[in-house]
């Protein structure tokens, strides 16, 4: 829970299910908690959400809830079962002042995370930036992603819709603009907004759009099926949501982890997700997603939508330590990312002759970054512009002071910069002691450009196209210049990322 400058003041706010108590801190009133859907157990469980019901008198909204069932981490501390929870934060509860809303969708692999965590507080962005900023949880791992029979899929999707079906209900009550919703998430985060942008139920319900690293992994049925099958098998039974129903969530969770450790005798049956340990993803199955974010917005879906989009320069580094391969690649594994993971049958080649002087360790990471993030972002912008959309397109070359200085611009790094907070939480520690003069300036930038796109659209910079290829690079002196990844960028050109399906079964 973030730090009070004072005691708190209790604020009310009357919504369509009851009336809330919140708190006056840092500036902000905040509202934690607040229920947005039913609680995904018992008869609910692995249904589509349903409308939460109202409760008689006033709701304290002082505490996080719970974190959805996973394996790792805030898990642990999981209480309760009302795992559906928004939060928000705003400079004024006041119905009339129309502000510029901006909801959070957090990353995590579509396996981990919650809302609660304190480098999502939004203390700093909604004081600043004077707009509202909500965050919310949502179903990951097994209960979220899986592919199980009897049950909908991209259950987790169907929460950040419910999510936002409450933020266009309700935040007016809390001073923001239901006409004037921006959803913006980081790594998983961010393929939930390019899966958003691709899904009809979420028609309507925000204005504008910020991806920050997108991955590039959505399963075909075949595929989420068989994982789904691999991760059911580890409790003894079938992806069925009647078997599954009565296992306890921490015990599935626990087994769809556990089989992140047999990914790499599966490459050759799964490809590039058991190379990269990617166990859940985004169903592409014709219902709740038609067809991927970049089929989507090539054939118009969004047009309407302001995107800013763009990713991190370094983005595998840090996954390269968490590997221990930093810095430690032999030839033979580098050959195996550029084989797995490179585009079309002359990918490797292409990637040997663009990066003529690289070693292992550069190739590795080079090939790793585009496939799991930089290419996946950048085909979302050129996707959306050539379908007549408007697309602001950004690269964080800043190199993190953090832990030695090793990890560059890793994956992550934005966002700490973006909200503000730059000496909470775990992705602190990339910013380093501190912080520094050079770090805040670089985040009370970044927050400006986010903040003002929410408002009108515009974060600072010209729109991407496909002449000048323009873009917003973000180091200690930020500056507008060409795509810098062009090198990348022709190498996969003509790549389509399309559903990824099995190899063998």
């Amino acid at each position: 829970m973030p730090q009070t400058s004072s005691e708190p003041r209790p604020l009310l706010v009357h919504t369509t299910a009851g009336t809330l108590r919140g708190s006056q801190e840092n500036g902000v009133a905040v509202f934690r908690g607040i229920p947005f859907a039913e609680p995904p157990v018992g008869a609910l469980r692995f249904a589509a959400p349903r409308p939460v019901q109202g409760w008689e008198g006033v709701r304290p909204a002082l505490d996080f809830g719970p974190p959805p069932p996973q394996a790792m981490g805030a898990a642990q501390d999981t209480q309760g079962d009302d795992w559906l929870t928004v939060n928000v934060w705003t400079p004024e509860p006041d119905p009339g002042a129309g502000r510029a809303v901006m909801v959070w969708i957090h990353g995590g692999a579509y396996m981990i995370g919650t809302s609660g965590l304190p480098e999502y507080d939004g203390s700093r962005l909604a004081g600043e930036g004077d707009v509202v900023v909500v965050t919310f949880n949502y179903r990951v791992g097994m209960e979220g992603f899986a592919q199980i029979e009897g049950a909908p899929a991209n259950r987790g999707l169907l929460d950040q819709v419910a999510a936002l079906e409450w933020v266009r209900d309700n935040i007016l009550a809390f001073g923001g603009d239901p006409g004037r919703v921006t959803v913006f998430g980081e790594s998983a985060g961010a393929g939930s907004v390019a899966a958003l942008l691709a899904m009809p139920s979420a028609t309507g319900l925000f204005r504008r759009a910020v991806a920050q690293s997108v991955p590039g992994t959505f399963f075909t049925p075949e595929l989420a099926a068989d994982i789904a099958s691999v991760c059911a098998s580890e409790v003894g039974l079938q992806p069925t949501a009647a078997e599954l129903s009565s296992v306890d969530p921490l015990v599935l969770a626990a087994a769809g982890y556990a089989v992140t450790a047999r990914l790499p005798e599966l490459v050759e049956r799964w490809g590039p997700v058991a190379y990269r340990s990617i166990t859940f993803a985004p169903v592409v199955e014709g219902h709740s997603l038609p067809v991927t974010p970049w089929e989507a917005l090539a054939g118009g879906a969004g047009r309407g939508i302001d995107l800013l989009v763009g990713h991190t320069r370094d983005e595998h580094r840090l996954l390269s330590l968490l590997d221990g391969l930093l810095g430690q690649v032999t030839r033979e594994q580098a050959e195996q990312a550029l084989r797995i993971l490179a585009p079309g049958p002359d990918g490797a080649r292409c990637y040997r002759e663009g990066f003529p002087g690289a070693g292992p360790n550069e190739l590795h990471e080079v090939v790793n970054s585009d496939w799991l993030f930089r290419m996946p972002s950048l085909h979302l912008a050129q996707a959306h512009h050539d379908a007549g959309g408007r697309a602001h397109v950004y690269e964080l070359t800043w190199p993190a002071p953090g832990m030695g200085g090793i990890l560059g611009a890793c994956h992550g790094l934005d966002v700490p910069l973006v909200f503000g907070n730059l000496d909470r939480g775990q992705p602190a520690a990339l910013i380093g002691d501190g912080p520094s003069p050079e770090a805040e300036a670089l985040s009370a930038q970044m927050r400006a450009a986010w903040t003002q796109f929410a408002v009108d659209g515009d974060p600072g910079w010209p729109a991407y196209d496909s002449e000048q290829r323009l873009a917003q690079v973000y180091d200690a002196q930020p500056k507008v210049a060409p795509y810098p990844e062009e090198t990348s960028r022709l190498v996969w050109q003509h790549h389509t990322f399309a559903p990824l399906m099995p190899l063998s079964s």
